[in-house]
């Protein structure tokens, strides 16, 4: 175990021997061939932002010269190509991408993506320290350089049922792993500002170390509060004016574009030449599909240049600012002793990948092929029992003190944030019903982690069903199974096959499954390639279209209805969670 934290984390790397050293500096200075030469490429200079043409020379995995002419053992045609730095994902969650972090792997670097800062929150929420054991297994394997922060809030409320307890002794012995940067974000805000005594010692476990934060709408003393804690960056600031403040108190904001959460344009205005330092890029939740639609990191500096942001600033948000964030000094240059990951452009503005270098050597489905594979985890997670109709029922007398109408949650669709809404329920025989006409949806909540679990119900305003029942065991934070339906009878049929599955997405109608698929590894991911899940996610997507959604992307809208740390109305398996309060309201 290492002594010197800081210095761990700066070099990042194998030391090199005295004959190492020699042959880079021979290579370096031309005297030698170096192992691998990018002949007559324009390299982009992250410090003007202009190109200038000339070669790149690597010897093992880095970068030993640039600018000259070199020879290459082995030599690449750069004529017509723009060299970048490798893309950095600043947060995501592999499992939402609902492949194996090997597949996520090998899904992202061929367009770009060569380091990661996964936080495996999700299985580690369902599993414990099995997840996280298996995520930091598969990256001591993949092609790019995953980096694993610790999942800090497991579970991340007291206002859920989680699979598993994750403290802070249960933490440390991770915290010097060569693929550990430190502490996952901290979603426990309301924790952190009441000074809760579990809290207080993870934060000051990891204090010498990075520590990710999670701080949608914080402001003012609070935000003060939660970054003097030692938290130092932020994926979920939605708007300009609340970035503003944060990058005013010291925080670094991770401006995400995922699947459901899309905030670039609300923060495109702020990535300019002097905010574009204290910027990065992230991804956070994006599936295959929109990966193979529309791409990953290439697409934030792609869709970043075409709202107005200069190509120098994208690149830079993408690459080294995010790498001098996290303390990767070792990378997000095109330059002599960086990491050669390198990406070869077709066009600058509109991000065309046509190669990667990664760690030295050309990016091909061999690499892919020659990694050694990483047992499953977590194949028998959905210990729910089956359900029935009478499991949904939501008689008048429960809702509220009173017996009135419960508060409906609100979704707005390219946001993870909700609205606490009073609108009318309807009624029928004594209950509360789904109703269609309104766009007044039941949604539940069941506990998935034992045989006992417990049942929230709720209502929801925004998904547009007009039929059928959808379910899915990807539920944030804690990842029970959640269901939304116009009918009780519907929605068994999807919760008892999303039973069957061991987890997954499912929806149906007319009490027939009409599409599904199956996430079978801790009920998050599947064991397929990525390319079948991406085919499996267009069969459902028209399947549900065909039920009358609008949603884009509506299982991973649904995803979040559970998430008890983002404002303002959830539901989850203890019933309906007013954010705002921190407390159950029903």
């Amino acid at each position: 175990m290492l002594e010197d934290t800081e210095s761990y984390l700066i070099v990042m790397r194998d030391k090199l021997s005295q004959s190492e050293l020699s042959d880079i500096i021979g290579q370096a200075r031309g005297q030698a061939p170096a192992d691998l030469v990018i002949k007559d490429v324009g390299i982009l200079d992250l410090t003007s932002g202009e190109i200038k043409t000339g070669d790149i020379a690597i010897a093992g995995d880095r970068i030993v010269g640039t600018h000259e002419t070199y020879r290459g053992a082995t030599e690449i045609d750069g004529r017509g190509l723009t060299a970048v730095p490798g893309f950095i994902d600043a947060h995501v969650h592999c499992e939402s991408t609902l492949v194996t972090p090997l597949e996520f792997d090998r899904c992202v670097v061929p367009r770009g993506t060569t380091t990661a800062i996964c936080d495996p929150h999700e299985i580690s929420n369902v599993l414990g320290i099995a997840g996280l054991k298996y995520f930091l297994e598969c990256a001591g394997v993949t092609v790019m350089d995953l980096r694993v922060q610790l999942s800090s809030c497991v579970p991340s409320t007291h206002l859920e049922t989680s699979g598993a307890t994750l403290e802070a002794e249960d933490l440390l012995p991770f915290k010097h792993h060569p693929k550990v940067l430190g502490l996952a974000e901290f979603m426990n805000v309301p924790g952190v500002l009441a000074r809760d005594p579990k809290v207080l010692k993870k934060l000051a476990a990891f204090s010498d170390v990075q520590i990710d934060g999670h701080s949608p709408l914080l402001s003012s003393y609070d935000l003060n509060a939660y970054i003097a804690a030692g938290v130092r960056n932020c994926h979920e600031t939605t708007s300009a004016e609340e970035a503003r403040e944060k990058l005013r108190k010291g925080m670094q904001i991770l401006v995400r574009e995922g699947t459901v959460s899309k905030d670039l344009a609300a923060l495109a205005e702020l990535i300019t030449t002097e905010r574009a330092p204290f910027l990065a890029f992230c991804t956070d939740d994006r599936n295959p599909l929109d990966i193979a639609e529309e791409g990953h990191v290439d697409y934030l500096i792609r869709a970043a240049i075409k709202k107005g942001v200069k190509p120098l600033n994208a690149y830079r948000a993408a690459t080294w600012s995010a790498a001098r964030h996290f303390g990767l000094f070792d990378r997000g240059l095109v330059a002599p002793g960086q990491r050669a990951d390198l990406v070869l452009l077709e066009d600058l503005e509109t991000c065309a990948v046509k190669q990667v270098i990664c760690r030295g050597a050309p990016v091909t489905p061999d690499r892919f092929r020659a990694r050694p594979g990483v047992p499953l985890v977590g194949l028998d997670s959905v210990k729910l029992l089956p359900v029935t109709a009478e499991t949904f029922h939501v008689p008048a007398r429960e809702a509220g003190s009173t017996g009135g109408p419960p508060p409906v949650i609100g979704i707005r669709p390219g946001q993870i944030l909700t609205d606490r809404l009073s609108v009318p329920v309807a009624r029928r025989d004594g209950a509360f019903v789904a109703d269609v006409a309104s766009d007044v949806l039941k949604v539940a909540v069941l506990g998935r982690h034992n045989t006992e679990g417990k049942v929230g119900r709720g209502f929801v305003k925004g998904f547009g069903l007009a039929r059928g029942a959808i379910a899915s065991s990807v539920g944030h934070d804690s990842h029970n199974v959640c269901v939304i339906g116009c009918s009780d009878a519907d929605m068994a049929v999807a919760v008892n096959r999303l039973i069957e599955l061991k987890g997954g997405f499912v929806a149906a109608v007319d009490g027939k499954v009409v599409a599904e698929l199956a996430l079978p590894i801790a009920g998050l991911m599947s064991d397929q390639p990525f390319e079948t899940v991406e085919q499996g996610l267009r069969r459902l997507r028209a399947a549900v279209a065909g039920l009358g959604t609008p949603l884009h992307e509506p299982f991973l809208q649904m995803a979040f209805l559970p998430l008890p740390v983002i404002p303002h109305l959830r539901i989850t398996d203890r019933g309906l969670v007013d954010v705002d309060r921190f407390e159950l309201v029903g």
